[in-house]
């Protein structure tokens, strides 16, 4: 029996993915918001599942380390998606990525004036994508939390982040002045694994499929 690894991180993405993995017949037999373990067996025998960071999925699929991992668009954008099959798009873990500036700057007038601003964000190859393509020039400041402290001191014009509901935005004195694009979890695959294992995986896939056009 192939065995299959699957790379998955906690929190949300997790709690989203859960359903899937129980409609493809998978189920965790520990809860990785309560155990330490990093690798959790599953009631399959030939599939384990690795839990790690976010931002790390892409690569531990791309190398081989995971046969199928789970990963926002945003994480794969910054990536590059060297390596990997995107073939399904989950529909899970929706946000949007963000322009936010402090209420009261100008951004539109900043823009058309051809400003030089500072743009806080971790999205750092993204939002250098996205002013490139609107021709505006911005000095690139990245940071790994609480972005939406930079403008409030001085670090930063404007911040480039995930928004959900907003309300962390409009705590902060901040609005969202420009959509860069809509975000949702893919599920993600190794090419060489699906050819090797093309057997084991491609039922996986197929009720992944299936759970998602329920």
């Amino acid at each position: 029996m192939t065995d299959i690894t699957i790379a998955l991180s906690k929190g949300r993405i997790f709690e989203d993915t859960a359903p899937l993995l129980k409609a493809a017949g998978i189920v965790a037999l520990d809860d990785p918001e309560s155990s330490r373990k990093l690798i959790l067996s599953t009631n399959r025998a030939n599939v384990r599942l690795i839990i790690v960071r976010a931002s790390d999925v892409p690569t531990y699929v791309q190398y081989g380390a995971a046969d199928l991992g789970i990963a926002g668009k945003d994480v794969l954008q910054e990536h590059g998606g060297a390596g990997l099959y995107q073939p399904l798009d989950l529909n899970i873990a929706r946000c949007r990525m963000m322009v936010a500036v402090p209420n009261g700057f100008d951004y539109d007038s900043a823009v058309r004036q051809g400003a030089r601003l500072r743009i806080a964000t971790k999205y750092v190859q993204t939002a250098r994508e996205h002013f490139a393509t609107k021709g505006v020039h911005v000095d690139l400041i990245k940071l790994y939390g609480s972005m939406e402290l930079a403008p409030l001191v001085g670090l930063a014009d404007a911040i480039v982040d995930l928004v959900s509901s907003g309300n962390t935005l409009k705590a902060n004195n901040l609005v969202a002045v420009e959509e860069i694009m809509q975000i949702s979890s893919r599920l993600i695959v190794n090419q060489a694994a699906l050819k090797l294992k093309q057997d084991a995986i491609q039922p996986v896939l197929d009720a992944f499929s299936a759970a998602v056009k329920k």
